[in-house]
């Protein structure tokens, strides 16, 4: 497995990692079998990933307690992602965002706990919280680094300002935003900021939360507890007017002899060697197409081809309700 560096201290992760949050959340029932899970996310370990995704608002809790579990045997050979920041009801219901000091410090705490772990390598502020100045939370994740509870602060859907200000207080290694050729904000104003910082990329939903597979089109219907029912994004009209991305992709991934999902991935691990996705999943086959995304090589032709053919497609459709939007600080 290729490995990749996020930031200036170093953090070495797989080029490809595992985002866990869909087996607790957002994509419809949740799988019955907890084993097959950890299952899954073992197998992971043997294929070669070494960097897992989680947060303790996915569940919440129970994501992490899953990840915990299932990576305990191999503790050492990963690489834990996990995140702060939204604040809970004793019924564990969100009830907001949170990331006062003392909260950051009962977060890690619960979170150790959960991950059966002396030590967080990544922490990420899961969202900006505007009552709370970053250099507050900066100072907070570095006394936690200073006792060895954190190895690595990462901050998640922040703005380049934010960046910048937190980086100053304490170094940053890595960003999580969305982006995928579904998805390109961040190549305005964000990836530019990273590169001049030295802060890795980490992309959530780099298959435009399934979309760019090709296994989405306008007459699927999402079940129960699947997120996607309520993104503007998917409504049927934003899907049938966004099958020219599919289609282009597919063309394309048919000449390279690979599957769309496939050649999404290539094209982002292909922006900048500091750019580590994480796609998720619940099966062992989507798990393995993922990581041949690894074995197709995409020349510069083949990138400005790609750069070319999407050139003239505008994705319909808002990712975000308004209300959710509000949480993301551009």
């Amino acid at each position: 497995m290729e490995k990749r560096i996020l930031g200036s201290g170093g953090l070495e992760v797989s080029a490809l990692g595992f985002g866990c949050m869909g087996m607790s959340q957002s994509f419809g029932p949740n799988p019955g079998d907890r084993g097959q899970m950890m299952s899954l996310l073992r197998t992971a370990v043997d294929l070669g990933v070494t960097f897992f995704d989680t947060a303790e608002v996915y569940g919440p809790y129970v994501n992490e307690e899953l990840v915990g579990e299932a990576l305990a045997p191999v503790r050492d050979q990963v690489v834990i992602a996990t995140k702060f920041g939204f604040a809970f009801d004793d019924q564990g219901r969100q009830t907001g965002l949170d990331s006062s000091p003392e909260h950051i410090r009962a977060a890690v705490d619960g979170s150790l706990r959960r991950l059966r772990t002396d030590r967080i390598d990544l922490l990420y502020q899961h969202r900006v919280d505007p009552r709370v100045p970053i250099e507050d939370v900066a100072g907070a994740v570095g006394e936690l680094v200073a006792q060895g509870k954190v190895r690595h602060f990462g901050l998640s859907e922040a703005g380049t300002r934010t960046i910048r200000r937190a980086h100053a207080v304490h170094p940053v290694a890595a960003l999580q935003s969305e982006y995928s050729l579904f998805w390109r904000e961040p190549e305005q104003e964000i990836i530019g900021v990273l590169e001049e910082l030295g802060i890795g990329l980490v992309p959530f939903s780099p298959l435009g939360r399934g979309f760019l597979t090709g296994r989405i089109d306008q007459g699927t219907e999402f079940g129960a507890g699947d997120v996607r029912a309520n993104l503007p994004r998917f409504t049927a009209e934003a899907r049938a007017a966004n099958q020219v991305v599919v289609d282009v992709l597919g063309r394309i991934a048919e000449d390279k002899k690979a599957t769309p999902a496939q050649t999404a991935l290539a094209w982002l691990l292909a922006q900048r060697p500091w750019i580590a996705p994480i796609p998720g999943t619940r099966r062992l086959e989507r798990l393995e197409e993922n990581l041949g995304a690894l074995n197709v090589e995409l020349t510069p032709a083949d990138l400005a081809a790609i750069e070319d053919a999407f050139a003239g497609i505008t994705v319909t459709g808002a990712r975000y309700p308004e209300a959710m939007q509000r949480m993301v600080d551009r």
